[in-house]
């Protein structure tokens, strides 16, 4: 009897193993896998670096590649975190790029358009005044009588 609970608690753990989606995620996903592989190997590598003999915290402040492998291991798992989550990666269209393309683009609007800045300048300081220029002088009578 003892067998045959064992047999039926093993199986009933398959089974919900295989029903878990991170479980299966894992399974069926080849670059969250290749993610898990690359940051254990860059862990272990920067292990085996810092058990030298010289110290754990020389070796970690000191050693550039330790810090590159350990850099290497947090990225990738980072990667494997947001997979496993189903996060996507990169490339969206946020509101910062939204954000950044308009200012380039206004500001190239100011650049190229010269009816664009004089509309901005005269919102910001106000419209230019024209007036017309008319001398308060008069010419006198012996620069009009001059004989030629």
């Amino acid at each position: 009897m003892g067998a045959q609970s064992r047999s039926a608690k093993a199986g009933e753990a398959a089974r919900s193993v295989a029903s878990n989606p991170y479980v299966r995620r894992l399974i069926e996903d080849e670059e969250l896998r290749e993610n898990i592989r690359e940051a254990f190997e860059a862990a272990r590598g920067a292990f085996q670096r810092m058990s030298n003999g010289r110290g754990p915290a020389k070796a970690l402040f000191d050693d550039k590649k330790v810090q590159r492998d350990l850099q290497t291991a947090a990225e990738s798992m980072k990667q494997a975190a947001d997979q496993i989550r189903g996060k996507r990666r990169g490339g969206g269209f946020t509101l910062g790029k939204a954000l950044m393309v308009a200012i380039l683009g206004a500001i190239l609007v100011l650049i190229l358009s010269e009816d664009a800045r004089n509309a901005l300048l005269d919102r910001l300081f106000g419209a230019e005044e024209e007036f017309e220029y008319t001398s308060t002088t008069t010419a006198s009578a012996e620069s009009e009588s001059v004989p030629s």
